[in-house]
């Protein structure tokens, strides 16, 4: 009978999730089910922004108003992403998963029955409460759950972003056809309730605590015992290394420790991090996210027609999405999310230039070739690089300060982009937001960081914290 291993620390905990050569089985389910919650992220985002022109008739809202609707949830994620790390870091990965269901749920119920202005913005507002949770903890979870081998399947949540917001389209189109009238976009939002209420039940049947966390606070029983429900990884618990020794009785991580992000070798992965989550949530919600009024303007007045063009749109982000990760396999995160920044910008210089002046097959395809540019570069890496760039005793509050400056670059995008159109046009909309991906482009070229072609962050720690206790006996 083979010898069990043995889990002593983080280290021992990574190199056995690191040895697997696949996720199967519950792993693969609870996997999924993590990438639940991004789904419902987006499809409550796109709940908004396909029945935006029925609501903003149906109630008679200024353009001040549908921006500071539409921009809402991402500046309240500028608060609670890095709050949702703080509690990842404090409680551990699950629980704040949950909660953020909970707020999703209220916030859909909310706005879907909601009488006026004030009240939608509440149920928006439960809603960015929910986004910044959850995404800034999935992403942590999802970067310790699976095999770095693996590490690129983390982009894979693009994809599912893009199906989320084609599936809201879709019954959005579905309502319409039943004839709800302006009341489409009560129907559009309260359908995210369907969905958290779903992900609440299942998440809270399957989810376990990531064994990598357990192991960071010292809880090695309960992490190996983790390792054999999630993958089915039979281990003992060995006598705790230093590292283990040191993080058990270490103050626990806060606020105050987010100024490691910022110090040696984090520096650098930080700004990167930071400024492609930036600029890729800015030029997706400033052009993305209003591809069907874009649509509008392309295809014809009318709902119909402009929400299967953005259904087509969208189809093109799923496949970036699922290119996202071969392209961050091949080329790694930084190069991928270089190319697609130069694309993104070449595709909004174009639309600026032609708007309006080209056939109709010539104005489909440059949003076209937006849409996939972003999705298979930076749209998908922005939030990956961040989860696999740090060690586990920090990473939810990495992934928690990228998720907040991303947010800013939401609420830029979300509640400038309709202040710019109004003043300048469509046209010069779109020249002047092409400086976004050209500066993310600059910094990917300056900044050599990349999380896949480097050892992993937890390892690295741990031999760090080893050769330092060595040291520490050796001079005692």
């Amino acid at each position: 009978m083979a010898q069990r291993p043995s889990v002593k620390g983080v280290a021992d905990v990574v190199a056995l999730i690191d040895g697997l050569g696949k996720i199967t089985g519950r792993a693969q389910i609870i996997w999924f089910l993590v990438f639940g919650g991004l789904f419902l992220d987006a499809y409550s985002n796109a709940a908004l922004s396909a029945g935006l022109g029925p609501m903003t008739t149906q109630m008679e809202l200024t353009s001040t108003q549908v921006s500071i609707l539409t921009a809402t949830a991402p500046a309240l994620a500028i608060i609670f992403n890095p709050l949702g790390g703080w509690l990842a870091t404090r409680i551990g990965r699950v629980r704040p998963l949950l909660i953020a269901k909970v707020f999703a749920l209220a916030g859909a119920l909310l706005a879907a029955f909601a009488g006026d202005f004030t009240v939608v913005w509440l149920g928006r507002a439960l809603v960015g409460v929910a986004y910044g949770i959850d995404f800034a903890v999935a992403m942590a979870l999802l970067a310790e759950y699976t095999p770095a081998k693996l590490g690129g399947r983390l982009n894979l949540w693009q994809a599912v972003w893009y199906v989320a917001t084609t599936s809201n389209l879709a019954l959005a189109l579905l309502f319409f056809n039943l004839d709800v009238g302006s009341d489409i976009w009560r129907w559009s939002v309260g359908s995210a309730a369907v969905v958290a209420v779903a992900l609440l039940l299942s998440q809270a049947l399957m989810l376990k605590e990531s064994p990598t966390w357990l192991a960071g606070k010292g809880r090695l029983g309960e992490s190996v015992i983790n390792l054999d429900r999630i993958y089915g990884i039979k281990a003992v618990v060995g006598t705790p290394d230093a590292m283990t020794r040191i993080a058990a009785e270490a103050p626990v991580v806060g606020f105050r420790q987010t100024g490691l992000l910022f110090k040696g070798e984090y520096l650098p992965r930080t700004i990167l991090s930071s400024v492609i989550s930036l600029g890729q949530s800015m030029q997706y919600f400033a052009v993305g996210w209003y591809l069907p009024l874009i649509s509008l303007t392309i295809f014809g007045e009318s709902f119909e027609k402009a929400t299967i063009g953005s259904m087509v749109f969208n189809a093109f982000g799923i496949a970036g999405g699922l290119l996202s990760a071969y392209f961050g396999r091949r080329l790694g995160l930084r190069l991928s999310s270089a190319a697609g920044f130069a694309g993104v910008f070449v595709a909004l210089v174009a639309m600026g230039l032609t708007f309006e002046k080209v056939p109709m097959a010539v104005a489909f395809l440059l949003p076209v070739l937006f849409i996939l540019c972003h999705s298979a570069g930076p749209g998908a890496n922005g939030k990956s690089i961040a989860a696999l760039s740090y060690s586990s005793d920090v990473r939810a509050l990495g992934t928690g300060v990228t998720g907040m400056v991303g947010s800013f670059g939401s609420v830029a995008g979300l509640y400038v982009f309709p202040q710019i159109k109004d003043s300048l046009g469509l046209a010069d909309t779109f020249l002047a937001l092409s400086v976004v991906p050209l500066l993310g482009l600059i910094t990917c070229l300056v900044i050599k960081w990349d999380p896949t072609k480097a050892a992993s962050p937890d390892e690295v720690a741990g031999q760090d914290r080893d050769a330092t206790a060595a040291l520490s006996v050796t001079a005692g």
